[in-house]
């Protein structure tokens, strides 16, 4: 009955406008009809959605543009259903207001940069095909304990929970056995998801107690994008059919695992993978080549990296001992960087172990197929045949982070193109050795297979200087320096005004958060917490009270203990309320500081108050019930 331009802006959603395919045709008569025009183009008003200044409240013009290499789909719902048109969402001056039409830019890039890379090595024209695979982490509860919890309500997280005696600890949650209700949940989802065209593929229990994830097959990477955000949306409405909520802030429970979003990344020209080993010395060169293209462009850009995945719930996820660090590296596996080390050492020798490969003039075959082990504390990983970079976070779109890493590739491939375009043929050999051992003596600082989560690593990192940057305040300075915009700018992907757009509109997204967190932390505390400690003191007094005066012994030096220590608890309460109002008159360091500190109060009084009177359901419950 109706159909819509179906757009991400920059809230990090999706938004549609529909309209019925209802037309006047004369002499009062109506028909349903829908042109090209219809198809093409649309004008959603461009000034309710954040732009970063490029667009005032009373500039409202703004078009949306098909988008053909994005199939449309059809939504159904009781009573009808609604073509939905994948499109671009630009303003009247024609800038990107979206995420995806930066996306298409840096893909453009690439493509450029891959075709230019490839002639080096006398392949024909062809296409590069960028695909990817969005691993979706969620948490689902049951929904009558999240219309009890205003925290969750607000902010898609528990600002208040103190942890239960069995969370994770037993590991046992991990690929277990999927729970009936849970099970039949992740059936309709994927049954909605087949009839939407999305390949959805593998269902699993996390980590974490109540938390699970759903992957579906690679596909092109602005298809798989888009199937993403729909996954995002149909995983909340068929929870909300089956009385469940799905949960997708990064850390929604404190002190079990958060959730993120996996992207596995692989780059392919003419049915080449540019990612995988090779048998003939050719294939293995452009598979080095690609490798040391990646290894630089993180090296040079891990700041970028960071900064698209920067956000308030991500800040409490990366570097938590569950996830990656906030520090960018790359892991390749202990054979795969004796390779690379070798190469940058200009050791011409033959191996050292069986099966590996040899360095000599040329780049000499086979490398193994399953070249590296499996490191699941790296920020990005090299897999066998694609980077898989898990950092990102479960709620956000995968747009921004692909954009950088899709622009920081080409331009390292044209750095590569550049150098080696000026070489002959007959010296084409040992000027690209050379070149390759020039990136890895200067980029082999970003390599590390170790274990990301120590302490050691984050000392190392800084030994070997690379940017440590653990807040969304320090992680998105990076937008603002001039060289790093200029990548962009070169390659046409943003333009130095839409680079000034997203930094403010993530800046203002990251205070908002921060602040409504406060705001609802403090209404808790005082509306439903302090009351509920008080009744409790109150209590506690009166029974002290009786049983002074009805000179009992037993049992009255514990309640006295107790009252006194429920007492000192109420007066702490008091005082770190009072100490979050005065911070959210001041900067979002001062609230996160006083929030965290009013937590560790609150959490220490679960454990004292009757659970009957607890107003708020407790981790106990939530993560196990359902």
């Amino acid at each position: 009955t109706h159909y819509t331009h179906w757009f991400q802006p920059l809230t990090g959603g999706t938004a549609e406008k529909h309209d019925a395919f209802l037309e006047a045709s004369g002499q009062a008569l109506a028909s349903m009809s829908f042109s090209g025009k219809n198809l093409i183009v649309s004008e959603p008003d461009a000034s309710s959605f954040p732009s970063g200044g490029l667009r005032c409240t009373f500039e409202a013009r703004g078009y949306t543009a098909w988008d053909p290499s994005s199939p449309a789909f059809i939504k159904r719902h009781a009573n009808g259903a609604t073509l939905c048109i994948p499109t671009a969402f630009c303003s009247y001056t024609g800038a990107a207001l979206d995420k995806k039409t930066p996306l298409l830019r840096s893909l453009q890039a690439l493509n450029k940069a891959v075709q230019r890379f490839m002639r080096l090595f006398d392949y024909p024209v062809s296409h590069t095909r960028v695909a990817l695979g969005i691993e979706q982490e969620y948490f689902l509860i049951d929904k009558k304990f999240y219309l009890q919890r205003p925290d969750l309500l607000q902010t898609g997280r528990t600002l208040f929970g103190a942890a239960p005696p069995k969370h994770q600890q037993l590991e046992d949650h991990y690929f277990g056995a999927i729970k009936p209700r849970i099970l039949r949940f992740m059936t309709e989802v994927e049954t909605e998801l087949w009839r939407l065209g999305i390949p959805a593929r593998t269902r699993h229990n996390e980590v974490a107690p109540a938390q699970f994830e759903l992957a579906p097959m690679h596909e092109d990477l602005n298809l798989a994008i888009d199937h993403n955000m729909l996954i995002m949306e149909v995983l909340r409405q068929v929870a909300d059919r089956n009385s469940l909520v799905c949960l997708l802030h990064e850390k929604p429970f404190a002190g079990v695992n958060g959730s993120g979003k996996h992207n596995n990344w692989s780059l392919s020209y003419a049915g080449c993978n540019l990612l995988e080993p090779g048998r003939d010395p050719q294939q293995n060169a452009i598979f080095l080549s690609t490798l040391c293209a990646v290894i630089r462009a993180v090296d040079l850009h891990a700041d970028l990296l960071r900064a698209a995945s920067a956000s308030a719930g991500n800040d409490l996820r990366l570097g938590a001992n569950e996830a990656p660090p906030a520090v960018i590296s790359v892991f390749l596996g202990e054979q795969l960087s004796e390779i690379l080390e070798q190469l940058g050492s200009g050791n011409n020798g033959t191996q050292q172990k069986p099966g590996k490969m040899r360095i000599g003039v040329d780049i000499l075959p086979p490398l193994p197929k399953d070249a590296t082990d499996r490191n699941r504390t790296s920020p990005l990983a090299f897999t066998g045949n694609k980077f898989e970079l898990r950092f990102p976070g479960a709620s956000q779109s995968s747009s921004g982070v692909n954009v950088i890493f899709n622009t920081i590739v080409a331009e390292s491939l044209d750095y590569i193109s550049t150098k080696l375009e000026k070489t002959d043929k007959a010296d084409f050999n040992r000027s690209l050795q050379i070149l390759l051992r020039e990136l890895m003596r200067e980029h082999k600082r970003v390599i590390f297979n170790g274990d990301n989560y120590s302490e050691a690593w984050l000392e190392e990192a800084r030994k070997r200087g690379l940017p440590i940057l653990p807040s969304t305040m320090q992680a998105i300075q990076s937008m603002k320096e001039q060289s790093k915009q200029q990548v962009f700018i070169k390659y046409a992907v943003y333009s130095a005004a839409e680079l000034e757009s997203r930094f403010e509109v993530c800046l203002e997204e990251y205070h908002r958060k921060i602040r409504i967190e406060g705001e609802i932390g403090l209404e808790i505390a005082r509306s439903m917490l302090i009351p509920v400690v008080a009744d409790e003191y109150s209590r506690l007094a009166n029974a002290l009270k009786l049983a002074s005066q009805d000179s009992l012994s037993a049992g009255v030096s514990g309640l006295r203990r107790s009252t006194e220590e429920l007492g000192r608890g109420l007066d702490q309460l008091y005082d770190k309320c009072d100490a979050l109002a005065k911070a959210l008159q001041g900067l979002h360091e001062d609230i996160i500081a006083a929030l965290q500190e009013l937590r560790k109060v609150v959490d220490a009084l679960e454990y004292r108050i009757d659970d009957r009177l607890w107003p708020l359901p407790k981790y106990r419950e939530m993560l196990f019930i359902y």
